[in-house]
């Protein structure tokens, strides 16, 4: 279940995982498990190419590779909030205009948890339909990897 909306600068991704809070945040801010699902389909990205240092200030980065081609993809943040298990967000400097991702985390009480990814600061380059789509194609990947837990 996907709801987005976009508007310049700003991007919003509302999405339904079947996984408690707890399970989905430590699968979203820890290597071992990122490693399955981060990045677009067609995206790979190695354990050794993942530090996480969960903290306010601490190091987020992330090296995707392109699974035909080997071009990669480095994105560095830090993060700005760190509150397990409702939130993290990161701020991404060498993103023009400094791009930050929020991540919430809400317990539906079912088993579910529904998260609101928003990102503000966002270049033009990456508000186009190919990034909506990249985006949301890592939570497929993200579903895949959960239901394999």
């Amino acid at each position: 279940m996907t709801e987005a909306s976009m508007e310049l600068g700003e991007f919003t991704i509302t999405r339904i995982f079947k996984a408690r809070p707890e399970i989905l945040f430590e699968c979203m801010t820890t290597p071992s498990h990122l490693t399955h699902f981060w990045g677009p389909i067609g995206v790979s990205t190695p354990l050794d190419g993942i530090i996480v240092e969960p903290k306010p200030g601490g190091r987020f980065e992330t090296l995707m590779i392109n699974d035909q081609t080997g071009d990669k993809y480095p994105m560095r943040g830090v993060f700005v909030e760190f509150d397990p298990p409702r939130k993290f967000s990161f701020t991404e400097a060498g993103v023009e205009g400094g791009m930050t991702t929020s991540i919430v985390f809400n317990d539906l009480g079912d088993g579910r948890t529904e998260t609101v990814t928003h990102q503000t600061n966002v270049p033009p380059m990456m508000m186009g339909p190919e990034a909506r789509e990249g985006l949301e194609s890592s939570f497929v990947k993200m579903d895949a990897y959960l239901a394999s837990l």
